[in-house]
């Protein structure tokens, strides 16, 4: 999986194949279609490996907390911070998402939703079923947003209305730099909308 990455990162997913990662990753090709039916399910599985493990080690670092503002805070960045990170990764992963296959349903990406939702449970969400999809869902919309060809939104912009909607202080986190758009600190604080519930 790490190999994937590392060779979609390089020289993108339609140039790398199967046997180039199995290259990379000293094995053989034949090992990789045992457990992978096709590059697009390695894809996905990999990218949602590398979500996880980055969200799992921006929700664990230290100062460890049980604030579910700033666990929530830590997630946003996570994952835009992946979109920014590895563009040609994520790109190609939400590409994949928008096929008519779809979204692949594997250990990682199940691994992915845990540590999200329990995210959403420890902001103090009464509906943790409703408010992570919701979560997940304007995750992939502002990913989408850094990610999109010719016309990207501004990652501070992206992170300024999530946090907003989730009532974060732009301190929390890991905050891209200087003042958030707009030219302040102070948090809006949202409750979770009725409609939501």
């Amino acid at each position: 999986m790490q190999a994937t990455v590392e060779l979609v990162a390089e020289h993108g997913y339609e140039a790398t194949t199967l046997a180039d990662i199995a290259h990379r990753a000293g094995s053989a090709r034949g090992l990789i279609s045992y457990y992978f039916p096709g590059k697009r399910q390695l894809l996905q599985s990999a990218v949602h490996r590398l979500m996880h493990r980055t969200l799992e080690a921006a929700l664990s670092r230290e100062p460890r907390t049980r604030d579910g503002q700033e666990l929530m805070a830590r997630a946003i960045d996570a994952i835009l911070g992946l979109a920014a990170d590895k563009p040609v990764v994520m790109r190609a992963h939400m590409a994949h998402i928008l096929q008519a296959e779809g979204f692949v349903q594997c250990p990682e990406q199940q691994r992915l939703a845990g540590l999200l939702r329990d995210t959403v449970v420890a902001y103090g969400s009464e509906d943790a079923d409703s408010d992570y999809p919701m979560l997940r869902a304007l995750l992939m919309g502002a990913v989408f947003a850094v990610l999109m060809p010719g016309a990207p939104m501004p990652l501070p912009r992206l992170r300024a209305e999530l946090f907003r909607r989730y009532g974060l202080a732009w301190e929390r986190g890991v905050p891209p730099g200087g003042e958030p758009p707009g030219g302040t600190s102070q948090a809006i604080v949202l409750q979770w909308p009725e409609d939501a519930k």
